[in-house]
């Protein structure tokens, strides 16, 4: 069964590299029984390891085997530490444990183990040693210190379970100190959460040259084409659209692909659709610009990334400026700024806050008339402005008319479904202003249905959380907008800036 003599074991005891690379053995995907050795991935991760080490990935590199047989080798080696895995499914959760780290310990050469000594265990999925050490595979976080922690597809948990990621980083990621390792790894899921938030600092960090502490996140990313395996022969036609993919890689990121790279790109494409640039990112950015399971815009957004309709945009001084209102719960209110430029709805500013009266956001329109010269059109509001509120019995707009503002246009009540639809029709004309729109495209990009956790699937409704405000008021452009919006002349425009300014 071991092929490896005591003597060799005894050389080598003390180069956990070696470990690393002839102790343990592992099931691959298949079942069969194989030795781990770090492939090239997994060495680049070793040979550059940090306290706090993050990993936006492409698919089967091998990352969670890694750290699973690192925190084993840790553990059995080491008195007194404790390795826990947290994954995001219970597949998952015993898939690790039964693959990885007990089929370990069970394959391990028997003078080893005796060495060591036979481990108990609490539940199935730990085990703990004599010298004290124990490395655990759960779904949750634990009271107590970890010494080394590592968390798989915390993308997902943060997309579906965002309740879960704040108590695996408020507790499980605040109980490992300085000076000892925490590693995640994920396929990307959008551009909101701690794991998006956690790789944008490290990536910015690295850019930057900047020095880590202990406690900051080191970022390694690996594109699907450093994996040699990733080749395909053959002799097929090549489209245009993917052609000049390849050469916006070679000419903006000086990725050269192999005709072999190329094919396999193009036939692994045709299979996976729009879920390649996260299972199969090329870039760092195109991982986390990919549909988000459960968005309602993710794929209308991914036009908008890859048509670059996220750019730079002047305001037109002889267009009008309209805006489109969510009054949200708990007064969270936003207020979207457009131009309609021939076909194009360009979104050119933005303005959102909470805990202030509408006098406030009238003031802030003001103040953006005055600084870039706004010729405001149109103010339009969801039809929940004309509620009266039971303190007072005065509407909202009633309040807006009394400060000062006119020009208001009610959106009709309508069904969330069926004003998503309306946004969704809108979405080719939809420019963003890069720097002053960017929560607007993110939050679109984010918007999604909430999620039912004993069913295990999407309900039929939006989730409510920040994404949710400034979608709803795209909602509100979506049901008022009319083909032909009319323009204001010139006498009109006075008069409504008179009206509206006092």
């Amino acid at each position: 069964m071991q092929d490896i003599t005591i003597n060799e074991i005894k050389k080598h005891l003390g180069d956990r590299e070696w470990r690393m690379n002839n102790l343990y053995f592992i099931k691959d995907e298949q079942g069969n029984r194989v030795l781990f050795k770090m492939n090239k991935v997994q060495k680049m991760i070793f040979d550059n390891l940090w306290f706090f080490n993050i990993v936006p990935k492409a698919r089967q590199l091998g990352v969670t085997t890694f750290f699973a047989i690192l925190y084993f080798d840790q553990v059995l080696f080491n008195e007194n530490k404790t390795a826990g895995i947290i994954a995001h499914r219970q597949e998952d959760m015993k898939k690790i444990f039964r693959n990885k780290i007990k089929f370990a310990w069970d394959n391990l050469h028997p003078w080893l183990k005796q060495k060591i000594g036979e481990p108990s265990t609490d539940s199935a999925q730990e085990l703990s040693f004599p010298n004290g050490s124990v490395i655990f595979v759960s779904m949750t976080t634990r009271s107590g210190t970890i010494q080394f922690l590592h968390i798989s597809e915390f993308g997902y948990i943060c997309q579906k379970y965002p309740e879960k990621a704040e108590e695996i980083v408020t507790g499980a990621i605040n109980s490992v100190h300085a000076g000892q390792m925490v590693s995640i790894e994920s396929t990307a899921a959008g551009k909101e959460g701690y794991f998006y938030e956690f790789c944008m600092d490290a990536e910015r960090a690295r850019k930057e040259n900047r020095k880590l502490t202990p406690l900051d996140f080191k970022i390694f990313f690996f594109p699907w084409y450093i994996d040699p395996r990733y080749t395909l022969e053959g002799d097929f036609m090549i489209e245009q659209k993917h052609q000049i993919y390849f050469d916006v890689l070679e000419e903006d990121e000086g990725i050269k692909l192999t005709e072999g790279q190329r094919r396999w790109y193009v036939k692994k494409r045709k299979l996976n659709g729009d879920k390649m640039f996260s299972e199969y990112p090329s870039t760092l950015d195109e991982a986390f610009s990919t549909s988000v399971e459960g968005s309602y815009y993710s794929n209308e957004m991914a036009k908008v990334y890859n048509e670059k309709r996220i750019t730079l945009l002047p305001h037109e001084k002889t267009v009008q400026v309209d805006t489109w209102w969510d009054l949200g719960m708990n007064d969270f209110n936003v207020i979207l700024l457009t131009q309609t430029v021939g076909p194009q709805i360009r979104f050119i500013n933005m303005y959102w806050n909470t805990g202030e009266g509408l006098e406030h956001y009238y003031n802030w329109l003001v103040e953006q008339k005055e600084a870039f010269g706004y010729r405001y059109g149109k103010h339009t509001f969801p039809h929940d402005v004309e509620v009266r509120e039971l303190g007072t019995g005065i509407s909202r707009k009633e309040t807006l008319l009394k400060i000062g503002m006119r020009n208001i246009q009610v959106a009709k009540k309508m069904d969330i479904n069926d004003g998503i639809d309306r946004v969704r029709s809108l979405f080719p004309k939809f420019y963003f202003d890069e720097e002053k729109c960017q929560k607007l495209h993110e939050s679109l990009f984010n918007y999604r249905k909430d999620w039912d956790n004993k069913l295990g699937t999407w309900k039929r409704k939006p989730r409510h959380d920040e994404n949710s405000h400034f979608a709803d008021a795209v909602r509100t452009l979506g049901i008022a907008w009319r083909e032909h919006f009319p323009v204001l002349d010139e006498y009109q425009q006075q008069q409504t800036e008179q009206s509206f300014f006092g």
